[in-house]
């Protein structure tokens, strides 16, 4: 029987909401993006609706409850924080101190931070990086990837 991926919970999400909100301005497109994954997760229909809200009106930046998400968990949504950032063509200060604080509360380490930004902008740039057509499936599998290849690397020294 195959092992179960842990779901990322609604205050994942929020968090994506508060990074995207950064720069004062969450356009339709990031809001989108950000439910549509949540409903891809499987989330349930009250969780959704908190997450709608989050999109609809700035939020703040709160904990994340890190203690459900594996690593590869934490690096995904990073990513994906990075690439909402630059759906509109523009990484204000304020989404770049906002991801810098994601980063932090996930505990996720600068190094790390470069490489999935990276991995995100490569999904993008291979395919449509539109919230609607972006490969958030390929994005996932390739952290998850680069952390085996990694890890394969680090049990052969």
């Amino acid at each position: 029987m195959a092992e179960e991926k842990p779901r990322l919970g609604r205050d994942v999400y929020i968090a994506l909401a508060a990074v995207a909100w950064a720069d004062g301005n969450l356009d339709r497109e990031e809001a989108d993006a950000i439910v549509r994954m949540a409903l891809e997760e499987g989330l349930d229909i009250a969780e959704i609706a908190e997450i709608e809200a989050a999109t609809k009106d700035p939020i703040d930046l709160g904990v994340i409850d890190r203690k459900n998400l594996s690593k590869e968990d934490r690096l995904f949504v990073y990513a994906v924080a990075c690439w909402l950032t630059r759906l509109d063509g523009v990484v204000s200060a304020a989404e770049t101190d906002a991801l810098n604080r994601l980063g932090e509360a996930l505990k996720v380490p600068e190094k790390p931070r470069a490489i999935v930004d990276g991995i995100a902008q490569e999904v993008a740039n291979r395919g449509d990086d539109r919230p609607s057509r972006y490969d958030l499936v390929g994005l996932r599998r390739a952290i998850g990837d680069r952390l085996k290849s990694a890890q394969a690397k680090k049990d052969g020294e």
